[in-house]
């Protein structure tokens, strides 16, 4: 693994706060999508796309760094959440993002419809089941937030749930929220770094890449006629999406309202926001590779003497 040198490290630390913090939700109140624009890219454009790339090159070069010193400490664990539209670019953020990342210490799960063996147990239970180990980055591509999310637009969903007689519509939801924050709370409390990313798509390009899907008989398979039925609720979506973000950021598990509409930025800022996230809590978590006793210093000093002298 290619170290990066200390002064080329600040630069690269810098350099991704800059384009993660302006998309950083760590308190909700008061929030509304409208404050982020989905084409947004900053002080950069269309022209600036390699020297994006580049930039995004070298992050995650520190990245995987970084992860070695998670891997190896064996002690902490990173959670990252991806929400979003459908075609908003989950599966090519993750996949660029974590280029570099080891396989053994990162571990990724796809949320689809809960089966009939999850509907018998709580909404969490699943994604329980999913947690990143020690040492291990997760990437959740959906999460629990489905449950606030396509479940509110669709609540004849919770008819399959088999729930005790509930409260009105509005207190359910109210309660989900109150549940996500207690449990993000009691994942960090014991270890687990959580960070959350929305991309945010606008309608239009949802259109222009729905269609390019559809033109394209390469992208067929990528194209479900459900996502057009999906796509008639955006309104809807919209409005949950932005309550998920008002109820559920913290600073302890904050949201990244990530602009989806230019991918190369998306990446950029999802990538910038967990170099970020890992710098940012070197001290707190004190990540550092396992220290050698001087026992076991003397035990590798007799093997290395013993396999010169064969």
């Amino acid at each position: 693994m290619v170290q990066t040198s200390p002064l080329d490290r600040q630069a690269i630390l810098q350099r991704a706060r800059s384009f993660c913090e302006p998309f950083r939700i760590g308190n909700g109140e008061g929030f509304h999508l409208a404050q982020v624009n989905p084409s947004e890219t900053l002080h950069l454009d269309r022209h600036d796309k390699k020297t994006a790339e580049a930039v995004l090159a070298e992050g995650v070069a520190l990245l995987s760094e970084l992860q070695d010193r998670l891997y190896a400490q064996d002690r902490w664990a990173l959670l990252l959440i991806f929400q979003a539209m459908d075609a908003a670019g989950k599966d090519g953020t993750i996949k660029h993002v974590m280029s570099g990342i080891n396989p053994q210490g990162c571990q990724v799960f796809s949320f689809k419809a809960p089966s009939a063996v999850d509907l018998d147990h709580d909404y969490l239970w699943r994604a329980n089941q999913c947690l990143p180990e020690r040492g291990r980055i997760g990437i959740f591509n959906r999460s629990y937030y489905e449950e606030t999310l396509v479940v509110r637009v669709h609540p004849e969903l919770l008819a399959r749930q088999s729930l005790p007689p509930q409260p009105v519509a509005d207190d359910l939801w109210t309660q989900r929220f109150h549940d996500i924050r207690h449990y993000e709370s009691y994942l960090a409390n014991n270890g687990v770094v959580v960070r959350k990313f929305f991309l945010h798509l606008s309608r239009d390009e949802q259109k222009r890449r729905f269609l390019k899907r559809l033109e394209n008989p390469s992208k067929n398979w990528k194209f479900s006629a459900s996502d057009i039925k999906e796509r008639a609720h955006w309104s809807s979506y919209m409005h949950a999406y932005e309550e998920m973000i008002r109820h559920t950021a913290s600073n302890t598990a904050p949201w990244f309202v990530v602009p989806a509409d230019n991918k190369w930025f998306t990446r950029l800022v999802v990538a910038a926001a967990i170099i970020d996230t890992l710098d940012d809590t070197l001290d707190q978590l004190n990540l550092h590779y396992p220290v050698v006793s001087d026992s076991a210093r003397e035990a590798l000093a007799a093997a290395h003497q013993q396999l010169l002298a064969e």
